[in-house]
């Protein structure tokens, strides 16, 4: 069998600036201006995040959350699974990009398939097209109807922006819709006022360059602004046969964020564009007669997000968003999506009401998509106009000074399968200070996408494939029981045990007397685990985090079901258990030595074995405002995969980054 890969990988090697000399004198160029710059930073420059001694285990208990009420409560308050990965850590622990920093969630299930592509999923059903987990940029949900999952090739926030991200393991339903089934992910970044003046990070290793600058200053009085633009190029990965895995990467975005906080009104306004190409590996190419064509991804788009936030005294508040998302996305040779998102949100907090504190709103979202399919594969009608309308409410009932109980709901409506009821009931228990005690129901749904309802395989008729017009959203019932709390001086632990219910889980079934395959909702099944993290501060200049995972699975089909597959791979796709142990340790005023263990255990369908990884990281700061960084990945072991079948995953080896940042 002859291919085309060879050739082709010449050019995406120009094209991608994967290999090339000139791809690498870029960098050099930006490395020359930051020596030009170390001398030129003045006194008044930009001091880089906090060290371990400015904020305590007691004082990072109290971060003020909104994911997990939509209004602000502290960390140690908030009935559910809740981790909260902070700007600090994202630094030390030297993530490059918005996957490698949610590693750090004990609580999530990351898994690199390519040199951009990822599996991310909450409590199992991971996969590259995970759909049970719902992610929020500063409000902005990132996930795709064409297959209610998220793209993360395209999710490229400057990390140096973030000021947090909160992630919840469990049911979000009630606040955020459907989607949120096992989890929800909210990535909020630092306010203009936060990121005055200049910001130039630049670096380079054996795996990627990324370089980003950034500036900000004042609107007037009570404004503030910050405009961004950054850049990241990926080299190819190998597979286990050593053969290049053809997923060389490219992005450039730019963006701006605008911030007015007055004596009762909050308003932001923030945007961002992007354009970038990447490679295909093997598992997304298309076998044609006697050679394997493979096409790059082209992928473009653009958001423009507005927030008014009204202060109305006695804690109440009126708050309306609205965004517009476009994406772009050319998968050769097989379809494009040209999809547009618009989004209208409001909600209203009135005061307490005696023991209430009530929230409430409502949800507008209006899709339009249109495909360009292929001899391949098509979605059909190619061009579809949807509409999801919602409403919800919930109420923290205090009972007692030591005893809260909240209940809420909400009704949502999509295209596919009408309304959909997602409520939830949850209990807190502070019996004493710093001791929270909690347990949860909740009934969550996904509704179906695109991919699940209008796929057809091949493109013309006729159709082995024929999508799923009777498919219904998956239903899923969960219950948690949970406690938060310090369990000594300087020592903090966070435990969730946790059962969900599935069902009218997505089949493939096959009509043998025509023959053809159609989706339907033929599989059921519970998953049951624990999850568990803590932080040790045995001295002011160092600190120990540990998590511990485990997820146990069961999966069957329905009676008349004839997708065997179905169960497999839906239980082997997730570890059953994993664990990570990070040291923090400032070892002068102007260094750091972070030092980071990870372990999975194995996949079963397809086979993946269990590995475990060291990613080390040295930070030095030679003067205010600058650090130098180098950072290593993967260092114990010549290489593994972490995800989908050997012949054609990709193997990680030892990886090296170095980076300068400056802030002045």
């Amino acid at each position: 069998m002859r291919t085309v890969q060879g050739d082709r990988r010449v050019l995406r090697s120009s094209r991608h600036g994967s290999g090339g000399r000139s791809a690498w004198s870029r960098w050099g160029c930006a490395g020359g201006l930051l020596g030009g710059l170390f001398g030129a930073v003045p006194a008044a420059a930009q001091s880089l995040p906090e060290r371990l001694q400015d904020l305590s285990l007691e004082e990072l208990s109290n971060i003020e959350i909104t994911s997990v009420s939509k209004r602000g409560e502290r960390l140690s308050d908030a009935p559910t699974s809740v981790f909260v990965i902070t700007a600090a850590d994202i630094r030390r622990a030297g993530a490059t990009s918005l996957p490698e920093a949610l590693r750090l969630a004990p609580n999530l299930q990351v898994a690199q398939v390519s040199g951009r592509s990822y599996a991310i999923s909450a409590r199992g059903f991971n996969g590259s097209s995970a759909n049970k987990l719902l992610v929020l940029i500063d409000g902005r949900s990132v996930y795709s109807p064409l297959f209610s999952g998220v793209f993360w090739d395209v999710q490229d926030p400057m990390l140096e922006d973030i000021e947090r991200i909160e992630v919840i393991s469990g049911p979000g339903g009630t606040l955020w819709g459907v989607n949120a089934v096992n989890g929800v992910i909210n990535i909020i970044t630092h306010s203009a006022a936060k990121t005055q003046g200049a910001l130039l990070a630049a670096g380079a290793g054996n795996r990627e360059a990324r370089v980003a600058l950034r500036q900000g200053g004042r609107l007037g009085e009570s404004g503030s602004y910050r405009v961004y633009a950054s850049q990241r190029d990926t080299r190819h990965t190998e597979t286990d046969s050593g053969a290049a895995a053809d997923d060389a990467a490219r992005n450039t975005q730019l963006g701006f964020r605008a911030d007015w906080d007055g004596a009762r009104d909050r308003v932001m306004l923030k945007g961002d564009a992007y354009s970038g190409v990447r490679g295909q590996p093997a598992p997304g190419s298309i076998v044609t007669g006697a050679r394997i064509e493979l096409g790059d991804i082209s992928l473009s788009g653009a958001n423009l997000f507005g927030l008014w936030e009204r202060r109305l005294g006695d804690g109440a508040a009126f708050t309306l968003q609205a965004y517009y998302d476009y994406t772009r996305r050319v998968t050769r040779p097989t379809f494009s999506d040209f999809q547009g998102i618009a989004d209208l949100q409001a909600q209203y907090a009135p005061a307490p009401i005696g023991a209430h504190r009530l929230v409430g709103g409502f949800e507008y979202r209006h899709g339009s998509d249109r495909l360009s399919n292929s001899t391949y594969i098509a979605f059909l009608p190619e061009r579809l106009r949807q509409r999801w309308i919602s409403v919800f409410a919930q109420d923290e009932i205090g009972l007692r000074d030591d005893l809260d109980l909240t209940l809420g709901a909400r009704v949502e409506r999509n295209d596919y399968t009408g309304n959909e009821f997602l409520p939830n009931a949850r209990l807190a228990w502070r019996w004493a200070p710093n001791q929270l005690l909690w347990a949860a129901a909740a009934r969550t749904v996904r509704a179906p996408s695109r991919l699940d309802h209008d796929t057809f395989v091949p493109g013309q008729a006729p159709f082995l494939l024929r999508g799923g017009p009777d498919v219904k959203s998956e239903v899923a019932k969960d219950f948690e029981l949970g406690y938060r709390g310090r369990v000594a001086e300087g020592v903090s632990l966070s435990a969730t045990a946790f059962h969900t219910d599935y069902d009218d889980l997505r089949t493939q079934e096959v009509v043998t007397s025509v023959p053809y395959i159609y989706f339907a909702n033929n599989m059921k099944g519970r998953t049951s685990g624990l999850e568990m993290w803590s932080s040790v501060q045995p001295l002011p200049g160092w600190r120990l985090h540990g998590g511990f995972s485990r997820l146990l699975m069961k999966l069957e089909r329905k009676p008349g079901s004839n997708d065997v597959s179905a169960p497999l791979a839906a239980q082997g796709a997730s570890p059953g258990r994993w664990w990570s142990l990070r040291s923090a340790h400032d070892l002068t005023p102007q260094s750091d030595l972070d030092v980071i263990v990870r372990y999975v255990s194995k996949l079963a369908s397809p086979e993946v074995p269990a590995y475990t990884a060291l990613d080390l990281r040295y930070a030095w700061r030679p003067m205010p405002g600058t650090e130098l960084s180098v950072a290593g990945q993967n260092l114990l072991d010549g290489s593994h995969g972490e995800f989908t079948s050997r012949t054609t995953r990709s193997e990680f080896k030892p990886a090296l980054f170095v980076k300068v940042e400056c802030r002045f």
